[in-house]
């Protein structure tokens, strides 16, 4: 009960920080920030859903609000134009280049909270290996 507490207000928190800052939610972060790794910068809006533990229409939903406010785009496969892809777009790097300093150190401030470097690493550690957690220590910052 305690996790869920604990991701629930943490979510809560950040998702507020990053909409007051810079306007986006925490799940506009993460689509950008994965778009931001993909190869091209472009992801099927299927895969982006899967990442983001969200279902089709509800990934649907976030691009439609990311492609109005210009932070992402559409555009379709050269090879099967059945497929579209989400495209990760110039201002839409450019925001999440702005919102992820702030995001990392809000993260670090509120998980870092009462704990220190070592039990920080163990928390890393643990969480890593619940199911779905991935393990890989990765960070909340845009790829190169």
């Amino acid at each position: 009960m305690r996790l869920l507490r604990a991701h629930a207000s943490l979510t809560r928190e950040l998702s507020a920080r990053l909409l007051a800052e810079h306007g986006l939610t925490i799940n506009d972060y993460e689509a950008l920030l994965s778009l931001s790794r993909a190869e091209a910068n472009r992801m099927r809006p299927v895969d982006l859903a899967g990442g983001l533990l969200l279902t089709p229409s509800g990934v649907t939903r976030l691009l439609e609000g990311l492609e109005r406010a210009g932070l992402v785009g559409r555009e379709q496969c050269p090879a099967d134009r059945r497929v579209t892809y989400a495209v990760l777009s110039d201002d839409g790097r450019a925001r999440l280049r702005a919102a992820a300093a702030s995001h990392v150190a809000a993260v670090e401030e509120l998980v870092g909270r009462g704990l220190d470097r070592e039990e920080l690493a163990q928390l890393a550690e643990l969480l890593g290996r619940l199911p779905g957690a991935g393990g890989d220590g990765e960070a909340c910052t845009p790829g190169a």
